[in-house]
């Protein structure tokens, strides 16, 4: 069964996507990033190929007009892909959901993260999809990422 982590109090989302990423590739496990649109698929790619002075996080995107890369030898052996219509994908490890919605293939993946922002809107829409997995008997790890940087100073 899928594990289930919500992550909230996210103030930085593409912080969270970046140290999700690292710890997932120093476990060799493939993660996904599943976004609204291109355009939010462009800003996490570029984000991840960017931010660090020290390193990179190699990833691949997918955009909506070209999905034959989701099931391309490139994807398999990219440890992130990031795009907005992804369910054909070949790797089945870690799916981040930055939507609204729950993705209506998240169970073939053996881990799903959701993250809670600070606001309303977001919080409404993360307790709909907490309720929708908790009511079809997932168990759901709560973080409060918030007290978890506190934590770590």
């Amino acid at each position: 069964m899928t594990r289930i982590e919500f992550y909230f109090n996210v103030a930085n989302k593409l912080d969270l996507i970046e140290n999700l990423a690292r710890t997932a590739l120093a476990k060799r496990k493939q993660m996904t990033v599943l976004t609204t649109d291109n355009a939010d698929s462009a800003r996490v790619s570029s984000y991840l190929w960017q931010n660090s002075p020290t390193g990179f996080l190699p990833n691949l995107q997918i955009e909506a007009t070209n999905l034959d890369l989701a099931t391309s030898i490139k994807a398999t052996f990219t440890p992130v892909i990031i795009g907005c219509d992804i369910k054909n994908l070949f790797q089945d490890d870690v799916l981040i959901n930055l939507t609204i919605n729950e993705p209506i293939f998240f169970s073939r993946f053996t881990q799903l993260i959701e993250m809670i922002g600070l606001d309303d809107d977001d919080k409404s829409t993360g307790r709909r999809r907490y309720k929708f997995y908790r009511d079809r008997g997932y168990e759901i790890k709560t973080i409060d990422h918030a007290m978890f940087l506190q934590n770590e100073s």
